[in-house]
């Protein structure tokens, strides 16, 4: 005889504004959390609980708000409540990476929000926070991890990149692809993301900047980034490649500063041994740097605060960092 399903999970819906929560002719936040599950009338009969955290386009966010309200969805989920992080989209990646990176539990946590404001013709904030609630509460989520819903696709917290800066399917996994779908209120979820050992986070107060290099690059960027920052992220060329300059600045930016390398193609990884000219992808992994091609910018420089604040030291963040590189 087969067993019964488990039951649905109770929901904890955590309203940090974005433009999921705005209105207007001139956009500005406007709903919280309770009016934000009003709009849902198919939630009605559901074990719901929805509180307000901030009330913030996600570009005022700081790094220290970004770890409470991860802590806040983290703490409800260790609980045994599936969770909803509503957010905005523009810096969700790093909400979400970070929230990934410290979760450990097996009730999943939902990230969404809105890529049209709710007054605007098409918004898509109700049906996106209508699947986020449906997937939270889903037994088939159990040990899910921290995910991102949006436009009828479910992503995994270390893979997801915004995708789209206004339409509605605003955010992909260009390396992995969806692990799931949700259609008309029923989940279809064909893969587990593999989760990194969680990181005993205590801050985020480390500066680490972004390098991006290009064509004529003369590496003073970088080399002036490793003197001013705790670390450094660097998007490299191709698969893994710079220029001879750049790879000269490498080396002595990876002796001062941890520096983490990630690829410029949205389809990200890089090479081992394919290539023999100066500033190729051995070189690279020879600088000192850590390799980390899987993860997009945005999530490499999270990753990296995430493992400052919790006191790593350049042996520790290669470790923490090594799932995201090829083996």
């Amino acid at each position: 005889m087969t067993p019964p399903d488990p039951p649905p999970r109770a929901v904890r819906v955590v309203a940090a504004g974005g433009t999921i929560a705005m209105r207007g002719e001139r956009a500005v936040p406007a709903l919280d959390a309770a009016e934000l599950v009003e709009q849902l009338p198919q939630v009605a009969g559901f074990r719901l609980e929805a509180e307000t955290v901030l009330s913030l386009p996600s570009t005022h966010l700081s790094l220290s708000d970004a770890l409470d309200l991860a802590r806040r969805a983290c703490a409800a989920a260790d609980s045994g409540e599936g969770v909803v992080l509503t957010t905005g989209t523009d810096t969700m990646e790093e909400v979400t990476m970070l929230c990934g990176l410290i979760y450990g539990g097996d009730a999943p946590i939902v990230i969404t929000g809105a890529n049209r404001p709710g007054s605007a013709p098409g918004a898509d904030g109700p049906a996106n926070l209508l699947d986020a609630i449906i997937l939270a509460r889903a037994p088939a989520a159990e040990g899910l991890g921290v995910v991102v819903a949006f436009g009828g696709e479910v992503h995994a917290a270390m893979t997801v990149r915004k995708i789209d800066s206004t339409g509605p399917v605003a955010f992909g996994s260009p390396t992995a692809g969806p692990v799931g779908r949700i259609v008309e209120g029923r989940v279809w979820l064909h893969a587990t993301p593999r989760r990194p050992t969680p990181l005993p986070v205590r801050r985020l107060e480390h500066r680490v900047t972004t390098v991006t290099t290009g064509l004529g690059d003369d590496g003073a960027m970088l080399r002036h980034a490793a003197e001013i920052s705790d670390g450094v992220v660097l998007i490299a060329l191709g698969a893994g490649h710079l220029s001879k300059e750049v790879l000269a600045e490498l080396r002595g930016a990876a002796a001062r500063v941890p520096v983490v390398i990630t690829c410029r193609p949205d389809r990200s990884s890089m090479l081992f041994a394919t290539y023999g000219f100066e500033g190729a992808e051995r070189d690279l992994r020879a600088s000192g740097a850590i390799c980390a091609p899987f993860l997009s910018a945005a999530a490499a420089r999270m990753a990296l605060l995430a493992c400052l604040g919790a006191d790593l030291d350049r042996a520790g963040i290669a470790a923490a960092l090594a799932p995201f590189d090829a083996r």
